[in-house]
């Protein structure tokens, strides 16, 4: 069961933030359980007996006695909304937040909405998504790049990638090797192993893969307008 649950949640190491009002029997187990990984939340659960624990972008359920852990999707009928889903983008947008600051993004003049994409410098649909950058920028469309070397941390596009992220100029870096131009082979501390293993929490499974403001996720390239459609139905909604 332990290895199930670690298979689960990956491996996340975050900081606490549990109810106050959480039974010990739940604290416990989950100490047993994983004891290397802490829980971002534990909350009361929309049915009662049940605890909602968040791991990062993970989502699961643990009862009060601590016995059982359940997995899958609680749906409220009456409302017809996946409860459980929604609770996963907002785990997605929190945890894809946290890296904000270590993106590549490129700014239009005024952002009406921004997308996070995970992106592979040898990937084609990700190529021809940044050559329509400046049609994105002038939709209002800020796009903050997150590393997806798709081929993994022992390849010669992850070094090429840390070699983009290491750049003086990162958007620039960015563009030739989006265009098959050669990038200076440098080296720095930089996040790109760290966005590969956040990339695999989120479930993607190649590039480029779009999360939207609401935590949704978009696999595949889609055309400027259509992204801009997209953005606007998950804002309204």
């Amino acid at each position: 069961m332990r290895t199930l649950i670690l298979a689960l949640l990956s491996q996340v190491a975050v900081s606490s933030a549990m109810a106050a009002d959480v039974p010990q029997a739940v604290t416990e187990r989950l100490q047993q359980l994983i004891p290397e990984v802490e829980a971002d939340a534990v909350t009361p659960a929309e049915l009662p007996g049940l605890y909602v624990v968040t791991f990062g972008p993970r989502v699961l359920y643990i009862s009060a006695d601590g016995r059982y852990v359940v997995r899958g999707d609680v749906i409220d009928l009456a409302e017809g909304t996946n409860l459980t889903e929604s609770r996963r983008q907002q785990a997605r947008i929190d945890a894809v937040e946290s890296f904000s600051d270590s993106a590549i993004a490129f700014v239009p003049k005024e952002t009406r909405y921004t997308v996070n994409i995970f992106t592979d410098i040898n990937c084609g649909y990700c190529a021809k998504l940044h050559s329509e950058i400046t049609a994105l920028n002038a939709l209002g469309i800020r796009v903050r790049y997150l590393a997806f070397p798709r081929a993994g941390l022992r390849s010669g596009t992850y070094r090429d990638m840390v070699s983009v992220w290491c750049a003086d100029d990162v958007q620039q870096a960015m563009t030739d090797a989006k265009a098959g131009r050669r990038v200076n082979k440098v080296a720095c501390e930089n996040p790109v192993a760290d966005h590969f293993h956040l990339g695999n929490m989120l479930g993607v499974r190649g590039t480029p893969t779009i999360v939207l403001e609401n935590g949704e996720i978009l696999p595949g390239y889609l055309p400027p307008d259509e992204l801009a459609k997209r953005l606007e139905q998950a804002a309204g909604s």
